[in-house]
């Protein structure tokens, strides 16, 4: 199952959030909360990632213990100690991750080294380009954490509008105007979006407001899946924002 089509399938299947959804199935899992869990492992392995190297861990360490730390992460239910009252995907995976490295590492190197079972797949080469493209050491571990976190967020955004447009057949529409997303207020030139996509400098500047528009939208409901609350929804989006201003 593609990514786009594994998203709108739980879309479709979970009328709250993944989260929320995979909370409320502690005391009973289910097919459908299984299904979220193992979305969201495939979703947000990075952030992980980059915290265990970060540590201090080989790339080739990092890849294993995030692995395994998925895979204990279902094996053992370890989502029955979620703090309900916190709400944070993002909370609950970094603590528990902490806790994994603190108490089962060395236990989970040995199984590894007996045969562990890959759930998470991890592109080496990927992952190690990303991390290199990490911003000064001074960051703090955790704070690579929340960095990370905040920009697989913006990756899943991006990937969703993409997929809208195509499936509108307006692919080329998405990348003549993608650059827009990332330009300051007032910077576009609606003069060359116009003469590439053929239309007037007014339509051009009213389809890069429907597109900064909708990513604006689609960013907070990726946000929100995170979230077994959305009253906090705001307050994530303002500490994910002050993650993604840290260099």
């Amino acid at each position: 199952m593609s990514s786009a089509l594994a998203s709108g399938y739980l879309r479709q299947e979970f009328p709250h959030t993944r989260w929320s959804v995979v909370l409320a199935a502690t005391g009973r899992p289910s097919p459908a909360s299984r299904a979220a869990l193992e979305h969201i492992c495939r979703g947000y392995w990075y952030p992980l990632y980059a915290f265990v190297r970060r540590s201090g861990h080989s790339p080739h360490d990092a890849q294993d213990l995030t692995q395994e730390f998925f895979r204990l992460l279902l094996e053992k239910r370890w989502l029955a100690t979620a703090d309900r009252e916190k709400g944070r995907l993002r909370t609950f995976l970094i603590t528990a991750i902490k806790h994994f490295m603190a108490k089962e590492w060395r236990r989970a190197s040995a199984q590894r080294r007996g045969g562990g079972v890959t759930f998470v797949s991890i592109d080496a080469g990927d992952a190690e380009t990303r991390y290199a493209a990490e911003p000064a050491a001074q960051l703090a571990t955790d704070e690579i954490f929340d960095r990370q976190w905040a920009m697989t967020l913006l990756g899943l955004t991006l990937a969703r509008l993409e997929s809208e447009f195509a499936q509108a057949n307006k692919a080329r529409e998405y990348s003549v105007l993608k650059s827009c997303l990332a330009a300051e207020r007032g910077t576009i030139d609606y003069d060359a979006l116009a003469a590439q996509l053929g239309h007037s400098p007014g339509a051009a500047r009213v389809a890069a407001h429907r597109l900064r528009k909708r990513f604006r939208d689609i960013y907070r409901e990726e946000v929100a899946d995170t979230l077994g609350d959305d009253a906090v929804l705001e307050a994530e989006v303002r500490h994910l924002a002050q993650a993604l201003g840290r260099a």
